[in-house]
């Protein structure tokens, strides 16, 4: 027996091989890979049982399985359906399409902006403050923002060495630029629980981290331990990067 194949069909195994794809690369980063598989398993034999082989009293128990097994994969799966969404949601093109069609203007920092927060960095590196900034980008940051003290204030580099002295009420916590701003100090950010971070990194670190991974802000770290800069963004760190280097990033990126 012949099976006709249109173009069509092939779009359809393409899309559905692409989707495999990806939530393959998903589960694997998110260490759920053994699930994933016994899930894929499952509804193969489903398939199998269902469509190909017609048992109708077994094909209709896998039915109310997998109706009611949606569900629970959409619980099980919470974060990682999150994370899918999110990186289509911020995807260049997707964020271009966007202000396009929105009539909103992309943001962009100048030296000027930039060169405080740079001199910040290199001065407490020296003095080995622990200090962590977070850069808004396209994705608004105002839930972690009201976690703080509202400073609306403009950037300099006293002000953000100020705000990070041991002494400083506000040091332990997270400051947020945004539209060109100092918009709050002493902020709470979500802290990752990935299992792959290195162990030397600290609660800074992984507070970095962790609003790299749920939003599309950019993230500098400054050790208190060793005085290294860092920089953590879309879920991926830049270790002991130098002064020049974190000017060049934050001069090639746009906010």
């Amino acid at each position: 027996m012949f099976f006709s194949i249109g173009i069509k069909d092939i779009i359809d195994i393409l899309l559905v091989a692409i989707l495999l794809y990806y939530s393959y690369r998903l589960m694997k980063e998110s260490r759920s890979l053994n699930i994933f598989f016994g899930v894929l398993i499952f509804i193969v034999f489903w398939l199998f049982v269902s469509q190909i082989l017609e048992m109708r009293l077994l094909g209709t128990l896998l039915d109310r399985i997998v109706s009611v097994g949606a569900i629970a994969l959409i619980i099980l799966f919470q974060e990682e359906i999150r994370k899918f969404f999110f990186t289509i949601g911020t995807h260049q093109r997707v964020r271009a399409a966007v202000r396009f069609f929105s009539g909103e203007e992309k943001q962009t920092h100048t030296r000027e902006d930039i060169m405080p927060i740079v001199m910040a960095c290199l001065s407490m590196s020296k003095q080995k403050v622990g200090a962590l900034i977070i850069m808004q980008r396209s994705l608004p940051l105002n839930d972690f923002m009201r976690s703080g003290e509202q400073l609306d204030a403009r950037i300099s580099q006293r002000l953000i060495e100020n705000i990070f002295f041991k002494n400083s009420p506000l040091h332990d916590g997270a400051m947020i630029i945004a539209h060109k701003r100092v918009a709050a100090a002493g902020c709470v950010l979500p802290v990752t629980h990935d299992m792959n971070i290195p162990k030397e990194l600290g609660l800074r670190h992984r507070a970095a981290m962790g609003i790299s991974q749920e939003t599309d802000a950019l993230a500098i770290v400054v050790s208190e331990e060793t005085g290294n800069i860092s920089i953590a963004f879309r879920g991926a760190f830049q270790l002991r990067i130098s002064a020049e280097d974190l000017e060049r990033i934050l001069t090639e990126d746009s906010f």
